[in-house]
């Protein structure tokens, strides 16, 4: 896979590397990183989501890239553009912005950096004239980055995950909009 990269001032989004998979498992194995995200992932399933992400890069050329701090070559977590989670009405095929940072990265502006670029590369090389982020109620920090990159609360499109049981108390997600 040939390597792709957007640079920022600070930082790299970056195709993924194995030299990730520690630093990004150690990041999935935190309670705080995770609180609104989902269980707390084994080495495997961090391999996975890695590999996951290998591949949408290959097949479509973009997805969430690694994100890597430029002063030093930390990896900080992962931020980018894949294609929506299927079975979810009125988000089919949209593409969706996202982000995760490590706990020490937060409140330093790198999610907003990436993600800005991020959205700048979406609307200058995808197709659509859409881009949503999605994220459950209580993640007001995911949320609040949202609406200070300027996307707009879509309340019609809020949904329950489909991937998650009706009663999990991540299920409830709430839908952000950005159109080009």
């Amino acid at each position: 896979m040939s390597e792709f990269a957007i640079q920022t001032p600070r930082l790299t989004l970056r195709t993924w590397r194995d030299a990730d998979l520690m630093p990004f498992n150690a990041m999935c194995r935190d309670p705080e990183v995770m609180a609104h995200l989902g269980p707390l992932q084994t080495l495997d399933e961090t391999r996975t989501i890695i590999t996951r992400q290998q591949a949408l890069q290959t097949e479509r050329g973009h997805c969430f890239w690694a994100l890597e701090r430029k002063d030093d070559g930390a990896f900080l977590g992962f931020c980018g553009l894949k294609i929506a989670p299927p079975g979810i009405a009125g988000l089919e095929g949209a593409f969706e912005i996202g982000w995760r940072l490590r706990r020490d990265a937060w409140g330093l502006g790198y999610a907003r950096e990436a993600a800005e670029a991020s959205l700048i590369w979406g609307f200058a090389n995808l197709p659509d004239d859409r881009i949503i982020a999605i994220t459950t109620p209580a993640n007001v920090r995911s949320w609040g980055l949202m609406e200070r990159l300027g996307m707009k609360r879509r309340y019609d499109l809020d949904f329950a995950h489909p991937a998650l049981a009706a009663d999990d108390p991540l299920s409830p997600h709430i839908t952000y909009e950005m159109l080009r």
